[in-house]
């Protein structure tokens, strides 16, 4: 069974067409990256993969359950997010034991008396994410990367089987983000790792545990399947509209800009 399928999902707002018959499924022990310009859909297609936005047609499967013949807000909780969106609403003062503790409850601001199983768990994720020394200390206080680490076990709280992470290297100095890649590979890694599918513009971002790749374009698929059969500098220069050379070294990419 798929962990998630998504059958001709069209998305249309008044005369403008979001998402066109697009098809994708994720399978276990698949990890994907999500990939392609600007206004290419990737918004769209994660809002209505977490229930916030409705298609106008087509069909959508966690598990085997069927949005709009199930509670979606059960499914939503099947598949974890991390996104800036979520980064800019968690409060301040809110020590990161409690941000992660609220994954749980899909709650922001954390108000609940704490169970202490889900303290336990907290810091088992905290820990495992290398971030054990941070569990009382206020949002406001961590680094950009470290707020992305204990999003990412505020997510795994509610034991999500997709882990989306949308653009999470946005904002991060290029010390930070190789830092946090090399953690993202880490983690993918692992035999008990949710499925991840990492949304990014950026070919560099695209680590070596990833398995599959799903392209873009004007609300369309321009290509989808194993990583070493789609990432190439044509699928690449479809996608992006311009001429494009990837460039592959110890299993990580570049892209360059072919002169004309």
């Amino acid at each position: 069974m798929s962990i998630l399928s998504v059958s001709e999902l069209t998305i249309r707002r008044d005369r403008t067409l979001i998402l066109d018959r697009l098809s994708w499924a994720v399978h276990p022990g698949e990890q994907w990256v999500i990939l392609g310009p600007n206004g290419s859909g990737k918004t769209s297609l994660l809002s209505a993969l977490t229930g916030y936005l409705t298609p106008t047609s087509g069909e959508v499967d966690v598990l085997g359950q069927r949005y709009g013949r199930s509670d979606w807000r059960e499914l939503r909780q099947r598949i974890g997010m991390v996104s800036s969106a979520v980064r800019q609403l968690i409060p301040e003062e809110e020590p990161s034991l409690e941000t992660v503790i609220g994954g749980r409850y899909a709650m922001i601001g954390y108000w609940g008396r704490i169970r202490a199983a889900d303290r336990r768990r907290a810091l088992d994720l905290l820990q495992n994410m290398g971030c054990e020394a941070l569990a009382q200390r206020p949002w406001l206080y961590l680094s950009q990367g470290e707020r992305q680490r204990i999003l990412i076990a505020r997510a795994l709280m509610a034991e999500p089987a997709l882990l989306i992470l949308d653009e999470p290297c946005a904002g991060l100095d290029p010390v930070a983000r190789e830092q946090f890649l090399n953690f993202l590979q880490t983690l993918g890694a692992r035999a008990a790792a949710p499925a991840l599918a990492l949304v990014t513009h950026h070919v560099e971002e695209i680590m070596p545990v990833f398995s599959h790749i799903l392209l873009l374009r004007a609300g369309r698929v321009a290509a989808q399947g194993i990583k070493k059969t789609v990432l190439n500098s044509r699928n690449l220069s479809e996608t992006f509209g311009a001429p494009l050379r990837l460039r592959a070294r110890q299993g990580r990419y570049s892209l360059g800009l072919v002169a004309s």
